[in-house]
């Protein structure tokens, strides 16, 4: 695997290194040796696959908070999607900073999201498929997010947004102290 650092201290871009043949293709989504030599600490405790049906679907921001604070790992098994981190520590020098990669079934790219920070798609294809490993298990008291849509982070979805729920509409919108 072939790790990229991105402006976001703890996100990662990680590319496959496919053996290929005539059969198709064979690569790792993940290795615990690769990940401790970037310093990556991440153990996967659960797995989870998402769906959308429709082309520029939004899904996110979503993170999780302590008892229950997550890292995730995601890929793109099906389709095509446009994949966000957005920083939510406050004392990091990237807060409020969001960075985005194409993650696709042919490129076979993952993005790793660090605890603390939200993670949302857009799905740039018809009937675009998602997996992710998180680094512990979903649990709903802990769950929290950031709008999509927030002035305050700026994020530049490349499509209209087509769908979304109403809990990603209804995440409260950051306040700046000077407003």
């Amino acid at each position: 695997m072939q790790f990229t650092k991105t402006g976001i201290c703890g996100v990662w871009v990680i590319d496959p290194t496919p053996h290929a043949d005539e059969r198709g293709r064979f690569f790792r989504t993940w290795c615990s040796r690769e990940f401790a030599e970037h310093g990556i600490d991440f153990t996967p405790v659960q797995e989870n696959m998402g769906f959308s049906m429709r082309k520029g679907t939004v899904r996110g921001m979503h993170f999780q908070i302590e008892p229950a604070v997550e890292a995730k790992l995601v890929r793109c098994t099906r389709g095509a999607m446009f994949d966000v981190a957005l920083d939510l520590r406050p004392d990091s020098p990237s807060y409020g900073q969001w960075f985005a990669t194409e993650l696709s079934a042919s490129n076979g790219r993952m993005l790793y999201v660090p605890e603390y920070c939200a993670h949302g798609y857009q799905t740039l294809e018809d009937e675009t498929e998602m997996q992710y490993m998180t680094s512990q298990v979903y649990t709903p008291s802990a769950c929290r997010g950031a709008r999509f849509d927030d002035p305050f982070f700026r994020i530049q979805w490349p499509l209209p947004v087509t769908a979304t729920s109403a809990q990603d509409l209804n995440w409260p919108l950051v306040c700046r102290s000077s407003d």
